[in-house]
């Protein structure tokens, strides 16, 4: 959720993980970064043996030889830089859209975090440089297309080592599109020429794809709670049971994730007079439908999943990816760790769980919609029905968002097209993973959303009785913003401000303001 401010206090870069809060600090809020002494004692340690293989004329990956399938090429010494800046310019071939900034950044911050491990044998002048560029704000032009998530995300790097060159285009610290030799010198940066094996170490990694499991997986922690709360609305204004969530009942199916959401659901209907009006022994109503009784087990289930893509971005994070590599030892080893295998196949995972959070969310809604269902609602919540259409196509939205959804979570990492001449013969397509999320995650929050604006239109209509005081909490930080029941007004203006409040995680703060932190 998007709800921390701009910062000055630099993120130190050492020779151990990065975290993701630093990663969300510095792409989302513009931390600047700052090497550790460390992290430059072990880089200028590592060069020594690149230097050293350089003068050796046996031949070396990266260092005396040409790339993927052109690796059987010596390269003679005089060659080396141009060898260098060669494949920086010519994996620099990116197409499409421009990738957002904190993408950007975060690629960026998780490529300087491998440089600063000593392991990949560039120069001290080379991370400087780099973390430079992040401080002062300048971000490479980078694209949509051009990564197949193996060898790293090649292209994306390239494009940001590309503007390590003075070369390409970025945009400088206030957004604006220029040369990037205008903004190095704007800012006081001198361009890298590069020696040997340092382009390859500048694009050789798995950076883009982390960094947007890392932004998805901080975002998708706070949607969570705001699926509780909007799950909870929707019992509340459908006139449910909150039994259901009781936690000897959870416990009978430990997994921690239900018990999680059963607890925040429990606290958040806590005190609800429109729950207590219904729950009396004269209630002939049996059990709730599946979308209301089996809410924590939907978010229970994401909650673990999503417990599991942060185990893997903490392992990724503490890694050193490059190849070859130069191990503790001072050995320079060809190796596998480029490929994107084990990040996509959780990027592809969580896009699974938020369509289907979402997918639970509209039926919810939907709920709401139909007089036959809704127990006494009004039909689409409208002010006349049949002159007003409340929010029928509220609901239409959720729909095709949801559909849309349901294509996204359709796996990336399944696919795999040969490249490099055959010789990178089988690709992640982490990067395409990632990308889907990325859109997968901002559908979720629309359709939370309007859940949330659906529901306190309910809960307004359930008057005299009140809410409880968690939920009234929600539905008064959109009144603030939104008014109430009414005659139909233009309504995308509202479901977009409905967005807002979801994104920067104000309706949740609404509940937890009073009912303390939800988990």
């Amino acid at each position: 959720m998007r709800n921390a401010t701009a910062t000055t206090e630099p993120v130190e870069v050492g020779t151990g993980a990065v975290t993701p809060e630093d990663v969300v600090r510095v792409a989302r809020y513009g931390a600047p970064v700052r090497l550790s002494e460390e992290s430059l004692a072990a880089i200028g340690d590592s060069r020594k043996r690149i230097e050293a293989l350089a003068a050796d004329p046996k031949p070396v990956y990266g260092v005396s030889t040409g790339f993927g399938a052109l690796a059987v090429r010596h390269i003679p010494l005089a060659l080396r830089k141009q060898l260098q800046r060669s494949l920086v310019r010519s994996h620099a071939a990116g197409s499409g859209p421009e990738v957002e900034r904190e993408v950007v950044r975060a690629l960026m911050l998780l490529r300087l975090s491998t440089l600063a491990t000593g392991r990949t044998g560039v120069r001290p002048v080379v991370a400087q440089t780099y973390a430079a560029l992040l401080s002062a704000g300048i971000t490479p032009v980078v694209h949509e297309y051009g990564s197949l998530g193996c060898s790293g995300d090649l292209a994306p790097l390239a494009h940001v080592a590309l503007a390590l060159l003075g070369e390409g285009t970025v945009r400088d610290a206030d957004g604006e599109l220029v040369p990037a030799a205008h903004a190095l010198s704007a800012a006081g940066i001198e361009p890298v020429e590069l020696e040997e094996k340092e382009g390859l170490a500048l694009i050789n990694g798995t950076d883009g794809m982390l960094g947007m499991l890392v932004l998805a997986c901080h975002d998708l922690r706070g949607l969570l709670r705001l699926a509780d709360v909007t799950a909870a609305m929707s019992v509340e204004g459908l006139l449910g049971t909150d039994k259901v969530f009781a936690p000897d009942l959870q416990t009978l199916r430990p997994h921690p994730g239900q018990g999680t959401a059963a607890a925040n659901m429990t606290r958040l209907l806590a005190g609800s007079a429109i729950v207590a009006s219904h729950a009396t022994p004269d209630c002939t109503l049996v059990q709730d439908a599946y979308s209301l009784r089996c809410a924590p087990q939907v978010a229970g289930g994401a909650r673990d999943t999503l417990a599991h893509a942060e185990r893997v971005a903490g392992w990724e994070l503490a890694s050193a990816i490059d190849n070859p590599v130069v191990t503790l030892d001072g050995r320079v080893e060809s190796n596998g760790n480029f490929h994107g295998a084990p990040v996509a196949y959780v990027l592809d995972f969580l896009a699974i769980v938020v369509a289907d959070l979402a997918s639970i969310s509209e039926r919810r809604t939907d709920r709401f919609l139909d007089k036959a269902r809704s127990h006494g609602l009004p039909p689409f919540l409208a002010d006349d029905p049949g002159v007003d259409s409340g929010h029928m196509i509220a609901q239409y939205t959720q729909a095709a968002i949801v559909s849309e959804l349901k294509r996204l979570a359709a796996p990336a990492s399944v696919d795999s097209i040969p490249s490099s001449a055959m010789q990178e013969d089988h690709v992640s397509m982490g990067w395409s993973a990632a990308r889907k999320l990325r859109r997968a995650i901002d559908g979720l929050t629309r359709v939370l959303a309007i859940e949330a604006l659906t529901a306190a239109r309910a809960l307004d209509l359930r008057a005299p009785l009140e809410p409880s005081p968690a939920t009234a909490a929600v539905r008064a930080v959109l009144r603030e913003h939104i008014d109430g029941p009414g005659t139909d007004r233009h309504l995308s203006p509202e479901i977009e401000k409905a967005v807002r409040l979801a994104a920067s995680g104000a309706l949740v703060a609404g509940a937890e303001s009073v009912i303390g932190p939800l988990d």
